[in-house]
This record gives C-alpha cells, structure tokens and sequence, in this order.
C-alpha cells in the first residue's frame, strides 16, 4: 500500500482575498513561503521515496521549498494533480459569482456534484483526474512513501476517496494551506 503525504500549497494573495484561482497560475505570498519553509521542517526528517506536484506555480514552489531537506528527490510534476478548472469563476470572489451567475450558484449550493463553472470541470471530474494521477504514482510506488504538492478542492476529492464520503462533501474537506495529511492508497 502506498503512503500519500497530501499538501495543499502555501498560501497566495487571492487565498487572502477569497478568490476562486482555479488553474490560474498565481505564486505564494510572503506567507505562503513561511508556511512552506515551516512545513519543510516538520517534515525533513520523513523518507520520501518520490516527490509529485501539480505544474501550477504556487504547488510547484512549495514543493520546492519541502524538497530542500530532501535534495536527492526530484520533482515530478504532473497535471492531473492540478486545483479543479473554474473556468470563468477564476479570478473572482465567492459574492462576484453570486451576482454574476445566481443560478448556477443556486444549483452549485443545493449539488455540488454535477455544476460546473462556466468553462469549467465539475468536482466530479476532478474526482476521477486526481485519482487516476494517484493510482498511476501508486503503481510506480506500491510500498512507498509519496509526498504530493496539490490544491484545496483536488486534495478534498482525494479525502472523500479515501474516507469514503460522498463527493458532495468535497466542498467541505478542502485542507488548510501548507497542512500535511496522510493517507494510504
């Protein structure tokens, strides 16, 4: 059985002002560093026999900074592991969004499994994309411990696989930033 180390990245300024980023490739903050720098230390002594990362800017950067006690690791980065696509929500903030578009944010509050954004992915489909990406590393590593550098709502998807919760509940499951919780696969 793999070992996943699941983490949500360091904080971003559209965090701090409660926008949707989606795959929009925005970089920590200052406080997105520190939370990295100090997760890095928490786990610097834990062996990683690979290290996954969604290719968006903010995972990718704390996967860096996790990686500096773990020199001889490098960095897979892989797509699949990317945040849900929120296609024209990216960008704006939870009120935005009830105004601009109040019945498919109706829809998404009463189900939150089959909405989509405009242009975007519903958590569904970014349910079975994170999965396929941890069965695919699980197969590589069937005994391993895998650290994975991903996002909020990707990462809730995988505790609602693992906990077996209903996928409607991902919403509610989305981890902390830079808070590493393990599970097996």
């Amino acid at each position: 059985m793999t070992r996943f180390c699941l983490i949500r990245h360091g904080q971003t300024d559209w965090n701090l002002e409660g926008r949707y980023q989606g795959q929009s490739d925005i970089p920590l903050n200052s406080t997105g560093i520190k939370q990295a720098r100090l997760i890095a230390r928490v786990l610097r002594d834990e062996q990683f026999d690979a290290v996954y990362s969604s290719d968006l800017l903010r995972a990718l950067r704390t996967a860096e900074i996790i990686t500096e006690y773990h020199d001889s690791l490098k960095i897979n980065t892989d797509p699949r592991l990317r945040e849900v696509n929120q296609g024209e929500w990216e960008s704006l903030t939870r009120d935005a969004i009830r105004d601009r578009y109040p019945k498919i944010w109706e829809a998404l509050i009463e189900n939150p499994v089959s909405v989509r954004p405009p242009g975007g992915e519903t958590v569904v489909e970014v349910q079975s994309r994170v999965n396929t990406a941890l069965d695919d590393i699980s197969a590589l590593y069937p005994d391993g411990n895998v650290l994975v550098v991903s996002h909020g709502l990707a990462l809730a998807t995988v505790i609602c696989s693992v906990n077996g919760f209903p996928i409607g509940l991902a919403y509610q499951k989305v981890p902390e930033n830079a808070d590493p919780i393990w599970v097996p696969w």
